[in-house]
């Protein structure tokens, strides 16, 4: 008994109503209120007429039978659109409810490993995208749909239970046929498999063409290269494809459908008959039968119908969270040492034989052995795949190795407080963030004396982009919008604001990417100047930029295969000799005057 109570609490079903309260005790409490009480009122609503044609029949008053059909009849009317004004607020207070979850999973661990596990990645677009009525309704909606038929059963099992007054085995005969329903149309419920492993793929590559579509990073490409047709044309096909697999995977089997319609005709059929065989040998009045004929309608209620297919739209993301919860704590999880990195790294960062793969993915590092002298700067390039971000996300430890350590001063990176640790670095990745904030918080977001900013901006050759309190965010007033190579230094501004604060290692992963060349070297000469104190790390694939570094790593397959000065590995005619020669001739160009100049000079 109890385990099977334990398997009822977790269905999504039971998941959604459980998080209702916690949503909004208030809203919810008057949400089962007034859905119980719209369920009883039909009923009520069935014994009044009787009463009043009993009443019509025996010549008696008609004052108070009229009283209680008239009051019973509005309170119907008045009840609906407030059971509709329940729901919405109790949707909305729910999906908030959700998405504070959704947040907190994601941005509670300490690691990033939950947001890139593929294993994870269908809860999260289910739990991410939920309201946005790409899926199904809003949640706002789907709950009036689910009131709606809970008000259905509740009317359904008080019809049954009204016909108990006629004869004990009528209501007994009627809910289980119609409970029966649930039972014989369960393959059309999507209840139970509407989101099939295929469903959910196909869902994956709808979304996919939507967002190629509505957002603007591609609608560019998409218009020049003529592939507007194309996105509708493909986006068109996989929604399609995606409502055929739901139906599907939910359509009515036309031999459970015969069977129900044969069970609940003949059930009908035979209370009705003893319904009317009763009134006709006058043991049932005209007012009892009218009741009672009403009640054995409205028992069909509780019939396998809307309920099904609100409730699982709607408990999905309840679902996906919870589950979603747990598994992001677990997947990004690192244990946090307790000793102070303040002054690290003094001496040096020693990656030692560190091996290293993504979950479900094959290995990146490979007995990577590698020292960086504090107070230098070291470059790291090699082809695509090498490993070379891996190593950046390692270092901040957003991940740990599998194998082998990373040492700071000789201590193990996992020995130090991740905080403190943090506090530490400065980093720009290839996808860094955009807040819609002030330019100010966009390059100190924990804050900073103006003087700060100002340098970093400064550093950053973006001084004169705009005013400290400007907003970066043409949706707000007065806001406005940056060039993805104005973003660049604002990103790098942040990195070196926050070495202005106390960061010693500095983590360039491809920070100029969106800047031209010659834009390049000279940010990154103010970046050496600016860093020169501090331990500074760069990815990139740019040699104009590589050959300043005091150091050159080169990666391939996991493993450093040349290390050296640019001059050292130039005389080497090694990898890097190679990829070197290559950009430079690809580079090399002519001024407007005609002047051949070689920016990798």
């Amino acid at each position: 008994m109890v385990a099977a109570l334990r398997r009822l609490g977790q269905r999504k079903e039971w998941m959604l109503f459980a998080t209702l309260p916690k949503a909004d005790r208030f809203l919810a409490w008057t949400w089962w209120t007034v859905v119980l009480l719209h369920g009883l009122l039909p009923v009520l609503f069935a014994v009044a007429t009787g009463v009043l044609v009993a009443a019509v029949q025996a010549g008696g008053p008609l004052t108070w039978p009229l009283v209680l059909a008239g009051a019973t009849f509005v309170l119907v009317q008045v009840l609906t659109p407030i059971q509709t004004a329940v729901s919405h607020n109790l949707g909305e207070r729910t999906s908030a409810y959700l998405y504070d979850r959704l947040t907190e999973a994601s941005v509670r661990p300490a690691g990033i490993a939950h947001l890139e596990d593929a294993s994870l990645a269908a809860d999260l677009t289910v739990a991410r995208d939920f309201d946005l009525g790409m899926t199904g309704p809003p949640l706002s909606y789907s709950m009036d749909f689910i009131a709606g038929g809970l008000v259905g059963t509740v009317g359904g099992l008080a019809a049954a239970t009204v016909l108990f007054g006629f004869s004990w085995w009528a209501p007994v005969v009627l809910a289980v046929a119609w409970l029966s329903t649930h039972w014989l149309l369960r393959e059309s419920a999507v209840w139970f498999d509407r989101n099939t492993d295929e469903v959910k793929r196909a869902q994956r590559d709808a979304d996919y063409l939507y967002r190629l579509a509505v957002d603007p990073p591609a609608s560019k490409e998409l218009r020049v290269f003529g592939l507007v047709d194309w996105t509708i044309e493909r986006f068109i096909a996989r929604r399609t494809r995606l409502h055929r697999l739901q139906y599907d995977a939910t359509r009515l089997r036309e031999r459970p459908l015969a069977l129900s319609l044969l069970i609940v005709g003949a059930a009908n059929v035979l209370v009705l008959w003893a319904l009317a065989s009763a009134a006709a040998a006058g043991r049932v009045s005209l007012g009892e039968l009218v009741v009672y004929a009403q009640c054995a309608v409205g028992t069909s209620l509780i019939a396998f119908g809307g309920l099904n297919w609100a409730l699982d739209g709607a408990a999905a993301p309840v679902a996906a969270v919870s589950r979603l919860g747990p598994a992001m704590a677990t997947a990004g999880r690192l244990v946090s040492g307790n000793r102070s990195a303040k002054g690290l790294p003094a001496r040096e960062i020693r990656f030692r034989d560190v091996t290293f793969s993504y979950p479900d993915g094959a290995r990146v590092l490979d007995g990577f052995d590698l020292t960086i002298p504090a107070g230098s700067s070291l470059a790291i390039v090699g082809q695509n795949g090498a490993g070379k971000t891996t190593l950046a996300k390692l270092l901040c430890r957003f991940y740990d190795p599998q194998g082998g350590a990373i040492e700071v001063d000789g201590i193990d990176l996992r020995e130090l407080d991740i905080a403190s640790w943090r506090e530490r670095l400065a980093a720009v990745f290839q996808d860094f963030m955009r807040l819609e904030r002030s330019l100010g918080e966009n390059v100190a977001p924990r804050g900073a004396p103006d003087p700060f900013i100002l340098d970093a901006l400064e550093a950053a050759g973006a001084r004169d982009l705009a005013h400290l309190d400007k907003i970066l965010a043409r949706g707000y007033a007065g806001g406005i919008d940056l060039s993805g190579g104005q973003w660049q230094r604002v990103a790098l501004a942040r990195a070196l604001c926050a070495v202005r604060t106390g960061a010693g290692v500095v983590i360039l992963d491809e920070p100029t990417a969106q800047l031209d060349v010659r834009g390049e070297a000279e940010i990154f000469e103010r970046l050496l100047a600016a860093t020169r104190h501090c331990t500074t790390i760069l990815i990139s694939h740019r040699f104009s930029t590589v050959r300043r570094a005091d150091l050159i790593c080169v990666l391939e397959k996991g493993r450093v295969v040349e290390l050296g000065t640019h001059d050292e590995l130039m005389a080497l005619g090694g990898r890097y000799r190679t990829m070197f020669d290559l950009q430079a001739q690809r580079f090399a160009s002519q001024d407007e005057e005609g002047h051949v100049y070689d920016v990798l000079a």
